[in-house]
């Protein structure tokens, strides 16, 4: 048994059991993968995965539970030397970080400002995406943090690190009728096209809910993953907009205004998630507490080494 083998198992889950897919992953051949994974099933006496002639079509039931033993594996390989790394006072590596375009363009800005001064040989990635892929990059390794609204806190072998609360809000080109209203409810907002963001996406399920709450349901006729483009189409006046409170700048957003409301929407927790089971560099904690200040260090391993996995 060896790395390389534990390797193909994984890549080839990643891949939708593509060998061909997982063989690029691995730089090596499809035969190549296909050998290594013959060789570990007849080493362990049980076929790993179903198949249909030569191709891979899924897990068999014991195939399943080994497949959770390789991830463990695999992760704990990685920590030996990032622990390794870490007591010899290496200062450097690098951090890749999933967000959603929310937490990308409004609130990391400054974190990695105060990070990349705080550790300028840390190579720094920064992936944005949707929430439910932020789940699958921070699950399989390729992303060290994930930072999202949606999706994080529904996973169990995540520890989760509240960061803020945010609210969303609506915005209105200068001049609508709803400017007229004080406090408009959300049956007055439901009698206008609506603007926001797609399904999964910066508390969406929220707003849907809201909205169905008070009985009626929104016109929404566009949206968008990223609230700058909802904010252009407000501008031209294609509809009214709901947005996440930070993506609103009075200063820089002239062509819109934000209208004066009570808290029509329930509010949202951003989090970040890490992998538990995941040895910590002190880089890596270093960033979430530059969005979360007073979390300790000991308040962050908790969580990613106990039982709670919530801080």
């Amino acid at each position: 048994m060896n790395f390389q083998q534990l390797r193909s198992v994984r890549e080839a889950i990643r891949k939708g059991f593509n060998l061909t897919e997982a063989a690029d992953v691995l730089c090596t051949s499809q035969s190549g993968v296909s050998r290594q994974l013959r060789e570990l099933e007849e080493e362990l006496g049980v076929s790993i995965f179903e198949r249909y002639g030569k191709r891979l079509t899924g897990l068999t039931a014991p195939g399943r539970d080994i497949a959770r033993i390789i991830e463990r594996i695999l992760v704990e390989k990685d920590n030996l030397k990032d622990a390794a790394d870490e007591y010899l006072g290496f200062a450097s590596g690098r951090l890749t970080v999933a967000s959603t375009h929310a937490q990308s363009r409004y609130r990391l800005p400054k974190a990695v400002a105060a990070f990349r001064e705080a550790f300028p040989n840390v190579k720094l990635a920064l992936h944005q995406t949707s929430p439910a892929q932020i789940v699958e990059m921070v699950r399989d390794g390729r992303a060290d943090l994930g930072f999202a609204t949606e999706s994080l806190s529904k996973q169990s072998d995540f520890a989760l690190f509240q960061a803020y609360t945010w609210w969303h809000r609506v915005v209105v080109p200068v001049g609508h009728p709803l400017t007229e209203i004080d406090n408009p409810s959300l049956v007055d907002i439901a009698g206008y096209p609506i603007i926001t963001y797609e399904e999964g996406m910066t508390g969406r399920g929220r707003i849907n809910q809201a909205f169905y709450d008070q009985g009626v349901t929104p016109n929404i006729v566009l949206t968008a993953i990223d609230s700058d483009v909802i904010k252009t189409y407000v501008e031209l006046g294609m509809g009214i907009g709901i947005v996440a409170e930070m993506a609103y700048n009075a200063e820089r957003d002239i062509g819109i205004i934000c209208l004066k409301q009570e808290n029509l929407i329930p509010p949202n927790i951003a989090s970040i998630a890490v992998r538990r089971g995941t040895f910590l560099r002190g880089y890596t904690i270093a960033f979430i507490q530059t969005l979360i200040p007073d979390l300790s260090n000991d308040a962050i391993r908790a969580a990613v080494e106990g039982s709670s996995g919530v801080a």
